[in-house]
């Protein structure tokens, strides 16, 4: 039997992370009961917002930790480049354009930054570094929450929201061992994508799926958007689409986090367990191309890859957590990685002999030093391996979240093939797919979920009043 809440809550919240904790805020400023809704224990609360590290910010003139100046067109450009044209430009530009005002925002709300890293990530003009990560953030917006008498639920599973004509009368959900029902007002559904459901994945794209390691939390299974999208709300995005990063293959399957990425594709050559490249590793810039690698490694044999690099380049970028395999000899370091010690070999002595001078190298920027006559080609960085000791990553395809959402207007608004879901809006991972059609740009998941978060939540605030 299912209980009722008896508080007569105005705005509930789905979801407790970045997206779902600005929207929790806006709205209780606006002189709403809040609650929010989180499957997750207290400890992991915040999804995939507890691994992040950073917010991309358009600004017009240096602000608090930017430098210099990173203005919309640019940072459309840039969108632009890494989803090759598939999004929704108005939306996009609408989380740009808001972007600036957020991080004020932030820290209003407690969030504080540091320094860019410098490096490979080359990041101080376009994105700000949360001081002590995602974690602080979230922690931060939490303690704002409480302030402003939001209330929460951990390991509240939400199973159903009843959907009757173009409202939103009734939420589902599991709390210590008993079935309840609430009824607000409004609701804002921020709960992710269903990277966490294995079986959704292998369903999207077939079994390679089964290998894909998970590296945010375990806790979005998309439950709540398999049960909006069975009652005809309308989706956006291609199941088989997500933000997906080559990360250490000895990463664990669920929640490694942003410490498993690995920086070193760029300095490095980049094999399958057949010692064969399969693309250029010195395309771009690492924040603006890193995201490619997961699908990459995701379409090898068994779904993994190993990057190669020398003495020269073990400095060169953030470490993993875990450290690299390394090797007297390339015939030593094919040995212990698993991978043909005579292709290995004969990959790397093509490779070398493809290296033109090196004389212009600079690794935190486009230097044009390239290869000649080899295919696939390294456009930059690409300098002779054979410098001993040698080292190794293996890297999987590690998920971050999936792109197949929720469609939302500029106000955040839900919508069946009817019309309007009048008292439902989504924020953050779960409509970010109206966006990002495919490819990612570093800290811009950020920037989607705190944009429309704030919009969800002002939206919804001023419906229940």
């Amino acid at each position: 039997m299912k209980k009722s809440n008896s508080i007569p809550y105005d705005v509930v919240i789905i979801g407790g992370g970045n997206a779902g904790l600005c929207a929790a805020i806006t709205a209780a400023e606006s002189g709403t009961k809040v609650l929010i809704l989180e499957t997750a224990p207290k400890e992991y609360r915040g999804g995939n917002s507890r691994h992040t590290r950073n917010f991309r910010c358009m600004h017009k003139a240096p602000l608090s930790v930017l430098v210099n100046s990173y203005h919309e067109d640019e940072y459309f450009d840039d969108l632009m480049k890494v989803t090759d044209g598939k999004t929704d430009e108005g939306l996009a530009q609408l989380a740009i354009a808001s972007s600036e005002e957020c991080l004020s925002w932030m820290i209003s709300k407690g969030v504080r930054f540091q320094p860019s890293l410098s490096g490979t990530l080359s990041l101080a003009r376009t994105n700000a570094f949360f001081m002590g990560g995602g974690k602080s953030l979230v922690n931060a917006f939490y303690r704002t929450a409480a302030k402003l008498g939001v209330d929460v639920l951990y390991e509240a599973n939400v199973t159903h929201l009843q959907l009757d004509n173009d409202r939103i009368t009734g939420i589902d959900y599991n709390y210590m061992g008993q079935a309840h029902r609430i009824n607000p007002k409004a609701v804002v559904v921020a709960a992710g994508g269903f990277q966490a459901d294995t079986e959704w994945l292998a369903r999207a794209w077939g079994p390679a799926a089964k290998n894909f390691l998970i590296r945010g939390t375990p806790y979005n299974r998309g439950v709540v958007l398999a049960d909006l999208l069975d009652q005809g709300i309308e989706s956006v995005g291609d199941p088989t689409q997500c933000h997906a990063v080559a990360i250490d293959g000895r990463a664990p399957k669920f929640d490694g986090g942003i410490v498993t990425r690995l920086d070193c594709v760029p300095f490095s050559i980049v094999v399958n367990k057949n010692a064969e490249r399969f693309y250029d590793e010195g395309e771009d810039v690492w924040p603006k191309r890193y995201a490619i690698w997961g699908r990459l490694v995701a379409a090898q044999p068994d779904q993994v890859g190993f990057a190669i690099i020398d003495s020269k380049s073990i400095d060169l970028f953030m470490p993993s957590v875990f450290p690299p395999i390394k090797a007297d000899t390339l015939a030593e370091l094919a040995d212990k990685m698993g991978i043909p010690q005579e292709k290995l070999n004969q990959t790397v002595k093509d490779f070398n002999a493809a290296c033109d001078d090196s004389a212009d190298f600079h690794p935190t920027e486009l230097d044009g030093v390239k290869t000649s006559d080899l295919v696939p080609q390294k456009s930059n960085w690409a300098r002779p391996i054979n410098k001993a000791p040698f080292y190794g990553y293996s890297l999987r395809p590690g998920v971050t979240f999936t792109y197949l959402g929720l469609k939302v207007d500029e106000n955040a608004q839900c919508r069946t093939s009817r019309g309007p879901v009048h008292n439902l809006w989504a924020a953050g991972e779960t409509m970010a797919g109206s966006i990002l059609g495919q490819g990612y740009l570093a800290g811009f998941g950020m920037t989607i979920g705190t944009v429309f978060g704030r919009i969800a939540g002002r939206e919804a605030a001023k419906y229940a009043k």
